[in-house]
């Protein structure tokens, strides 16, 4: 496809302002994801056709694609009133998990419609983060105070939703991507410090609170200096390491992996298992460049914007990236415990796959260079 720069319509406008090495490495990871649905799909869709397999495992990632590409077209001002109904609306939804929701492992997050799980508080994330950054830009004209804790409503009201779920994962990202961006904001150091000291003791409080924390921890603590004895079967994190061993450099090839089988939900949580012991270390590196080219090539991106707004909103959607993929290939190299959190567009999964396509479709939007910048929001 060839667009002139004097092309003055609005694919010409979009081809020409977005950033399209950050929108190719996003459909980099896609076209990975594909790959690893087709790598797990087996272990997860046995009694399924392999047409079907095919279908379902190419369904979303075609979307998800349709999402970045629809989304990142739109004006800052659109991409605001997107944010504002979604974030209603996704709260809404993620109150209704309580009432009509399917529980699932203890959780009771997803609400099932059409044949499809959806789990709404997926789509708090991106729409949140576009919402708060909008609010602390709006309201800071009246007063920086007002404005935080104008800005501070919806994420209290997420919280505490995602508190009732339980989902203690969520609550960690939400909270990490509004201190981020608060602290771009220009709030106090001091303020940003007692933040950190609140999220440490909401931390401590859900260890006392929820047995399943509890459990989490423990046997991530117990995986590093109590290793299970050879006679017992290993543990989810201990699978998972043997798989990065079986793997090596260049791993067994795809499909000839073994861990997909022995671990729970290895297509989602533990893809990166998958990866490393089917396409070897070499591959994991490649994507854990991709990531990290995606939010250092956002951030730089950024250190030439002016707008308050475009700035906030972009941190807090790529903080949200980045912390996701830390939070799964942490826990999958049991660096951390482990925390039911999709690898963005690599793992499987509806909910995640699309929320976080929109998260980028409106980094895209956002971050486009415009000669004129009339169609920001006010």
């Amino acid at each position: 496809m060839e667009v002139s720069r004097t092309d003055t319509s609005l694919l010409g406008r979009w081809w020409w302002g977005v950033d399209r090495w950050t929108m190719a490495a996003l459909f980099t990871l896609i076209i990975a994801g594909c790959i690893m649905a087709m790598a797990t799909g087996s272990a997860r869709m046995r009694d399924m056709s392999a047409v079907a397999q095919v279908v379902r495992q190419l369904l979303f990632p075609s979307m998800a694609v349709a999402c970045i590409i629809f989304v990142s077209l739109l004006s800052p001002k659109w991409i605001v009133r997107l944010a504002l109904m979604g974030v209603v609306g996704a709260l809404l939804l993620t109150a209704a998990t309580l009432v009509i929701g399917t529980e699932i492992k203890g959780g009771r997050r997803w609400i099932h419609f059409a044949g499809q799980s959806i789990q709404p508080s997926e789509f708090v994330k991106p729409m949140l983060a576009v919402a708060c950054a909008w609010l602390l830009a709006r309201v800071q004209g009246h007063g920086r105070i007002l404005a935080f804790f104008v800005a501070a409503i919806p994420v209290g009201a997420a919280m505490v939703l995602l508190k009732q779920q339980p989902d203690i994962g969520m609550m960690v990202v939400v909270a990490a991507v509004f201190v981020a961006q608060v602290f771009m904001w220009g709030l106090p150091l001091p303020l940003v410090v007692l933040g950190g000291g609140v999220l440490a003791g909401a931390g401590v409080l859900a260890y006392a609170m929820y047995g399943h924390v509890r459990l989490r921890i423990a046997t991530w603590w117990n995986s590093i200096w109590d290793p299970q004895p050879p006679s017992l079967p290993p543990t989810q994190e201990e699978r998972s390491l043997m798989a990065f061993g079986n793997g090596g450099a260049w791993g067994q090839g795809p499909g000839e992996g073994s861990v997909k089988t022995h671990l729970p939900d290895a297509d989602a949580d533990f893809v990166l298992a998958v990866v490393g012991e089917e396409f070897g270390l070499v591959m994991c590196l490649v994507l854990l460049a991709i990531f990290a080219f995606v939010v250092l090539r956002g951030m730089l991106r950024l250190l030439q914007e002016r707008d308050m707004f475009v700035a906030l909103a972009a941190t807090g959607l790529l903080v949200q990236f980045g912390l996701q993929a830390f939070i799964n290939m942490g826990s999958t190299l049991r660096l951390i415990p482990t925390k039911g959190m999709t690898l963005p567009f690599v793992s499987y999964g509806g909910s995640s796959m699309l929320a976080m396509a929109i998260g980028m479709g409106m980094l895209l939007a956002l971050t486009r260079r415009r000669s004129i910048r009339r169609d920001m929001p006010q």
